[in-house]
């Protein structure tokens, strides 16, 4: 054979072996990451070819699938409710994705979950029959908050205390999913996600902002577990008014005639004063109500409900001054309200905080359980003693202090306000905040924080009892009644 023939057979033989093996390792090794590929239409096309499983509230769907009409995306997702529910929900679209619920548990709702498969299902690839997702939501206590809530920019979060289960979950303004869910929606999605006011943001879980003197109670906390004071009642060392160390800032009470020079705990509460809990941080260090804040959910990377909350910061890294200001929430210390429900969850439940949730279980199309989130084993983060002090302080807030707005007849509500000051030199509206827990005769517990963004009220009305205390007394009250 020509020598010149034989090498250009010889090169085309392996550029015959190179593509064979490159075949081979597409289909072998590259195939799942270009079937799970974003942009694989295929994907798309197979997840809405029929519909979709359901999340479950109260019993009932609050999702459902629609026929489209012509593409080749045969289903699309529908909602009841959607802004009523979207906070837990998220949204399930053709084109922008899934979030939430929707994103966390998609190959159980679409029926690609292999838990979902029988054996003749493995044998034959087919896809199985989808699942639902049944949440914690009681729907009278979402209903109450949204209802409460009036079109002001805010969040509410309800949890049982004993269990953690998430009653209610809500944030206003909100948006209807459904407006994204199909394929030729993206006027609907620029204009939500253009929006100024960000109905598409979860306060409830996504948005920290400084609690302000909501998070006395963490400070007191710190304060009775370390020592510093031996009860709720004992006498303090608070001079009125307080300079902060190092400087020539004098922090004022909003009651200038508050009894709050030297004042308890109890009274510290009841007045919400600045000087007792800012004194307090700085008597206490930043280490030690750093480590209270830290064992209530402060800090955490990873809070998952199973959707991941925003992190709430306690700062670090602080001078005295700083962190006198940190003890009554400001500096640079932010909370979610789901954090702030969890922190009075904590004082109801003696002291134990149980994991904060809102799905308890999927199922198949059966409705035979493929998971169960137990209710999650408590852990210790205060003593009890600590707790039931702080559960009678809370309770004198309510019945005679600045949080007389959440009282609910024939249950004991304890409570704390607070009034945020952000923006340069506090020129922005302050946000309203109030975090509570109520407990009925027959035993029913519930832990609500709620969080005003914003409202239509003056700036010298914005208060946690004003704005917040009703909203938490409402969901409250729909959560001692269900």
């Amino acid at each position: 054979m020509n020598k010149t023939i034989r090498h250009a057979s010889v090169f085309a033989l392996l550029l015959v072996l190179a593509l064979l093996v490159r075949a081979t390792w597409v289909q072998f090794h590259d195939s799942k990451a270009l079937a799970d590929d974003k942009h694989n239409r295929r994907n798309a096309i197979e997840q809405y070819a029929n519909p979709l499983g359901d999340i479950i509230v109260g019993g009932e769907a609050i999702t459902g699938s629609a026929r489209t009409k012509g593409g080749d995306l045969a289903y699309k997702r529908t909602y009841k409710n959607g802004e009523l529910y979207s906070p837990v929900t998220g949204y399930s679209s053709q084109v922008y994705g899934a979030t939430q619920l929707e994103g966390i548990y998609k190959d159980v709702l679409d029926g690609t979950d292999n838990r979902l498969k029988n054996p003749l299902d493995t044998v034959t690839n087919k896809r199985a029959a989808p699942g639902d997702v049944i949440t914690t939501i009681d729907p009278a206590v979402q209903k109450a908050g949204y209802k409460a809530l009036d079109g002001k920019k805010g969040a509410a979060v309800a949890i049982d205390p004993k269990t953690g289960r998430i009653l209610g979950m809500v944030s206003t303004p909100s948006y209807d999913p459904s407006r994204i869910s199909g394929s030729t929606d993206s006027k609907a999605w620029k204009e939500l996600t253009g929006d100024e006011e960000k109905p598409m943001v979860n306060r409830a879980l996504r948005q920290p902002l400084p609690p302000g003197s909501t998070f006395k109670l963490v400070v007191a906390a710190a304060a009775l577990e370390d020592g510093l004071y031996g009860s709720v009642d004992a006498r303090t060392d608070s001079p009125n008014p307080y300079t902060l160390p190092g400087t020539s800032t004098v922090l004022r009470n909003e009651n200038q005639s508050a009894p709050c020079e030297n004042a308890s705990i109890r009274t510290g509460l009841q007045y919400s004063c600045n000087n007792v809990f800012a004194k307090m941080a700085v008597d206490l260090g930043q280490d030690k109500v750093e480590a209270m804040a830290e064992k209530l959910g402060f800090n955490a990377d990873k809070l998952d409900v199973p959707v991941r909350a925003g992190k709430s910061v306690y700062p670090s890294d602080m001078d005295k001054a700083q962190t006198g200001l940190s003890g009554i929430g400001q500096f640079d210390v932010t909370a979610t309200p789901l954090q702030m429900s969890m922190v009075s969850a904590a004082i109801a439940n003696g002291g134990e905080l149980a994991k904060p949730h809102m799905v308890s279980q999927i199922t198949d199309s059966s409705g035979n359980a493929l998971e169960k989130y137990d209710d999650a084993a408590s852990q210790r983060v205060m003593s009890e003693s600590t707790a039931e002090g702080l559960q009678s302080a809370m309770e004198t807030v309510v019945d005679k202090g600045t949080g007389t707005n959440a009282r609910i007849d024939g249950a004991k509500v304890g409570g704390k306000t607070g009034t945020a000051q952000h923006g340069e030199n506090n020129s922005k509206t302050p946000y309203a905040w109030f975090t509570s827990y109520a407990k009925g005769s027959d035993g029913k517990e519930v832990a609500v924080a709620v969080m005003i963004e914003s409202s239509s009220a003056a700036r010298d009305e914005v208060s946690g009892n004003g704005l917040a205390a009703p909203i938490a007394k409402a969901m409250m009250a729909a959560a001692l009644k269900g």
